[in-house]
């Protein structure tokens, strides 16, 4: 099967992808998901005139003429509405929140009064509906504030309480189930043997799952054994995984399993090896109702394909608009030669410049070398057979972190 541009791999990837069912949840854990219905506000905010300052709620007309004496019929408080109403000659004393008394048209802050007993002196006139938050001016009942397909924000939340609404529909949460493969490896806390390495990619896939809003099942680790690949591939179809990745064993070598295992159950194969550098013999299919994403053991090229590959896949499941990373352009720390026929997503470091971020490419790219990985802000895109490019030339990113 001949190497698949990465743009065509994608759109495999996703070709068959579709916003998973609605589900309703809490709104604390509504955070990142995608509406599936408008939310209409169910009341109105505020519900009545309210006072944005502490003062005294007075009617305007009464102290145009300032100074100007007014006596004080009572007390409003937020949640202790004044039964009263205020007078000519009348004021009430009023804290923020508080419902504004029947008579009383604006309030005056409490810096600008005197107060001696029952009588309150006004020293600065305030014009009627000042210091105010009228009825409704947040908004009203029956509007429709947040729209279905809408992503939910930390402040959507807060808006979607104060409409009364305790629970909102969403679309499920993605179910990722992330299996290594491999002899050679052993759960972090070991004391590897000679030959044996500590596996390292399933905490970085689970996190990218995860942090984009995917429910994450971890599968361990399979021996390189069919029946043991199998076993584990089955686990994954009991959770109804929506999204099975699978770290190592995807290339044909006698020890790379992974295929020969997926085959037996019924796989249908959708790509295997893209022009990709760091990540060729990655892999794609479907497996009834279950995608399934084989990406390389190398550590580097496990997180690239993920990145590239996997986040998109979950996102579009999500019911998300933003699926694809967003290129961004920057301009180069140094020059580069012409590229192969491989697309190179170059792990790189980002620095202010005088026209735009500098990007410089580390200087290791090894597809096993982690520590850089962990440096770098950015990938640094190389089209296939793209020209040499001189620094301070344009170039295109994709930003790395939370």
């Amino acid at each position: 099967m001949a190497l698949m541009a990465v743009a065509e791999a994608l759109q495999r990837v996703l070709a068959d992808a579709r916003p998973l069912p609605a589900e309703t949840v809490t709104l604390d854990e509504a955070l990142g998901r995608v509406l599936t219905d408008d939310i209409v506000a169910l009341r109105t905010q505020p519900p009545a005139p309210v006072s944005a300052m502490d003062g005294y709620a007075v009617r305007a007309s009464d102290i145009v003429q300032s100074p100007a004496t007014l006596k004080v019929i009572g007390e409003v408080a937020a949640g202790h509405p004044f039964a009263g109403k205020v007078g000519s000659g009348e004021a009430a004393r009023i804290f923020t929140g508080g419902v504004m008394p029947a008579g009383a048209d604006t309030v005056v802050i409490q810096e600008l009064t005197t107060r001696e007993g029952d009588v309150v002196t006004i020293q600065k006139p305030t014009p009627a509906g000042r210091n105010v938050r009228a009825e409704g001016i947040d908004f009203a009942r029956d509007h429709v504030l947040l729209r279905n397909g809408h992503r939910l924000t930390d402040r959507d939340l807060m808006l979607a309480a104060a409409m009364n609404h305790p629970r909102v529909a969403v679309h499920r949460r993605p179910k990722v189930a992330v299996l290594g493969t491999g002899d050679e490896l052993v759960p972090p806390g070991s004391t590897p043997r000679e030959g044996e390495i500590v596996f390292s990619n399933g905490f970085a896939l689970a996190a990218l799952a995860h942090g984009n809003g995917a429910d994450v099942y971890d599968l361990g680790i399979a021996k390189d054994r069919i029946e043991d690949i199998t076993a584990a591939v089955l686990r994954a179809r009991k959770l109804n995984a929506d999204i099975l990745v699978i770290s190592g064993g995807a290339s044909v070598g006698d020890h790379d399993l992974v295929q020969r295992a997926l085959a037996t159950l019924g796989l249908e194969l959708s790509f295997w090896r893209v022009a990709l550098r760091p990540g060729r013999p990655m892999m794609h299919g479907r497996l009834e109702g279950m995608q399934v994403l084989g990406v390389p053991g190398n550590p580097v090229s496990s997180y690239v394909c993920a990145f590239l590959f996997l986040v998109p896949l979950i996102r579009t499941l999500a019911g998300r608009h933003d699926v694809a990373h967003m290129p961004e352009t920057a301009r180069l720390g140094h020059d580069l030669p012409a590229n192969d026929e491989r697309a190179d997503y170059l792990r790189a470091t980002l620095q202010p410049g005088p026209n735009g971020p500098l990007v410089t490419a580390l200087p290791v790219q090894d597809s096993s070398l982690m520590a850089p990985l962990a440096k770098a802000d950015c990938l640094l895109i190389r089209e296939p057979h793209a020209p040499p490019a001189s620094a301070g030339s344009d170039c295109v990113i994709l930003k790395l972190g939370l």
